[in-house]
């Protein structure tokens, strides 16, 4: 039989793509439901229970909604996509690639949190760093990232393109988060291995998707002996032998006038970068992604995949 699944908030920008992604596989049973059905919540069980996989594409209290509505059921099994349950113990962190073991726990795992498309660059730059002894747990971070405004859902989508819009957002780019306290800085620190919160500024520019993300660090706050080829050969270490995050070679900055947010568009692929000059004493880690690819839906399918291998 073929695994049947549902996506609960399909008809989001995220649940959206996620759909385009599936259509037209041939091995797979979509369970869909009607627009004007998606706030039907007897309709919505009915699918979660015949669903083998359910993929959660909604805000953090339906998400917590439709795991409540799995009472009782021991077989469906669940990819969230929202920030509901990224740092909840008892469900596997869906970035596949962050150690060696955690494509095999997301596999066996009925309960995995997708990434937030921030945190998945900010975590592929700063965990193995930490893992390798090279960065201290106990560092101050700071995460600076810019993302396309797909990233903020339909809302923004309209805010960005709509200038007859009443809350229209005209400028080029904007900073956001001004509190310091964004819904992905806990996972950014638990799955960092962090001691303390990073201090995380993001923000959106006038591009549809694409991301950047950026951690600059002070060489001599590192480990003894810390210095760009080492940090470099560190990150190419702990992704040897897969091909979804590339670290770059240690020269390639040197030589690109520019890192552009948006070349990994339509990808589900994620690239390093280690930037800096030997002997200045700074470094910058930079990450490269689609938002909607390797941070959202791109990541999503991944982890079906690994799942329904099991």
């Amino acid at each position: 039989m073929k695994p049947k699944i549902f996506i609960d908030g399909e008809h989001g920008t995220t649940g959206l793509q996620i759909r385009q992604r599936l259509a037209g596989r041939t091995d797979l049973e979509m369970l869909p439901i009607p627009e004007a059905e998606r706030r039907n919540a007897d309709m919505r069980r009915d699918m979660l229970h015949a669903a083998d996989i359910a993929i959660l594409c909604l805000p953090d209290d339906a998400a917590r909604e439709s795991v409540a509505m799995l009472d009782g059921n021991t077989t469906t099994r669940v990819i969230d996509t929202s920030t509901a349950n990224r740092v909840n113990p008892d469900w596997a962190y869906g970035f596949a690639e962050m150690d060696k073991e955690q494509r095999a726990k997301i596999a066996s795992a009925r309960f995995v949190a997708n990434p937030g498309c921030y945190p998945t660059g900010a975590i592929g730059l700063i965990r193995p760093l930490v893992m390798a002894g090279i960065l201290p747990a106990n560092y101050p971070v700071s995460v600076n990232a810019v993302s396309g405004y797909t990233g903020g859902g339909k809302q923004l989508i309209a805010q960005m393109e709509n200038t007859e819009a009443a809350d229209h957002i005209a400028a080029p780019h904007f900073l956001y988060g001004l509190t310091l306290s964004h819904k992905h800085v806990p996972e950014m620190k638990l799955h960092g291995k962090l001691d303390r919160a990073p201090i995380f500024a993001p923000s959106v520019g006038r591009f549809a998707q694409g991301m950047l993300v950026q951690v600059p660090l002070h060489l001599d706050l590192l480990a003894e002996g810390a210095t760009l080829a080492r940090i470099h050969q560190a990150l190419a270490d702990h992704y040897a032998g897969q091909n979804i995050v590339e670290v770059m070679p240690l020269d390639a900055a040197k030589s690109m006038p520019r890192i552009d947010p948006t070349a990994l568009n339509d990808t589900d692929r994620m690239q390093l970068y280690v930037c800096g000059t030997e002997g200045k004493g700074q470094v910058n880690l930079v990450a490269v992604l689609d938002n909607l690819g390797k941070g959202a839906s791109g990541a999503a399918v991944q982890n079906m995949e690994l799942m329904l291998k099991n």
